[in-house]
């Protein structure tokens, strides 16, 4: 298997750079946005997990891999596992002093990832934008974004599908004469909203880019500003769904109830 995947892209921008804060941001960042697979002992009980786990150096290590064909690999069996989110399994590892085996044996991703690293994942995906309540007096073009944070934006964005149709990056000011940077999300679905509001916060968490802060509105494509956002915005695109059929929810599905290991 030749393709890569977002997590192998951004394991050797890592591995060639140790000491580049920015590429090791981004590994993060994409192994929380990532499915990956965790290799169980036995089929998992409802929410109850018994992962395989191994010892290196007197460290405990879970087994998990960003593709099942990469699990399939490693056993050369059939095996059980779950598949959920890396941001639910950073929760999930937090405080439980675990780390992660990521690719092992199967591909020149493979890293060994510390339990204390999975809990700083979990600690820097807790954080959440405030919502207020104000109203731009002028919206122009947006200044001063690196190239790097905006393809940050751009891929966080591309992990809403279907939640929304497109977003414009503007500068604005407020009544107060406060100015900032706000992405107008148009058509958002009305439940999207704040997960659309926390991927957009993330992907500054995990930037090392000076802008420290960008507002985020929402907006129907009938309202009269949308036209000055076409003229004087950053357009993206978010990608349309792709609808998958699960007989079942998966353990490790829903990031609000994350599974219980055993």
């Amino acid at each position: 298997m030749t393709d890569q995947t977002p997590l192998d892209i951004a394991q050797q921008a890592m591995q060639s750079n140790w000491d580049d804060t920015a590429t090791r941001m981004r590994f993060f960042e994409r192994l929380a946005d990532s499915e990956v697979y965790l290799l169980l002992k036995q089929e998992a009980i409802g929410d109850n997990l018994a992962p395989e786990t191994i010892e290196i150096e007197g460290a405990e290590y879970l087994l998990a891999f960003d593709r099942e064909e990469r699990l399939a690999d490693f056993t050369s069996a059939g095996a059980h596992h779950a598949a959920m989110s890396g941001r639910v399994l950073a929760n999930m590892l937090a405080g439980q002093g675990i780390g992660i085996g990521l690719n092992l044996g199967v591909a020149k991703s493979a890293v060994l990832i510390p339990a204390d690293a999975m809990l700083w994942l979990a600690e820097m995906l807790e954080n959440a934008p405030v919502f207020v309540t104000e109203q731009p007096v002028s919206i122009n073009a947006p200044e001063g974004f690196s190239d790097t944070l905006l393809q940050a934006i751009d891929t966080k964005l591309a992990t809403a599908a279907g939640m929304a149709q497109t977003a414009y990056l503007v500068s604005v000011t407020y009544a107060d004469n406060r100015q900032s940077q706000m992405l107008a999300i148009i058509n958002a679905v009305p439940q999207a909203q704040p997960a659309i509001a926390k991927a957009v916060s993330e992907a500054l968490n995990f930037s090392t880019d000076e802008h420290s802060q960008i507002d985020v509105a929402f907006f129907s494509s009938d309202d009269p500003v949308c036209q000055l956002l076409g003229r004087v915005g950053l357009r993206f695109d978010l990608p349309e769904l792709k609808l998958q059929t699960r007989n079942v929810a998966a353990p490790g599905t829903d990031p609000d109830s994350p599974p219980i290991l055993r």
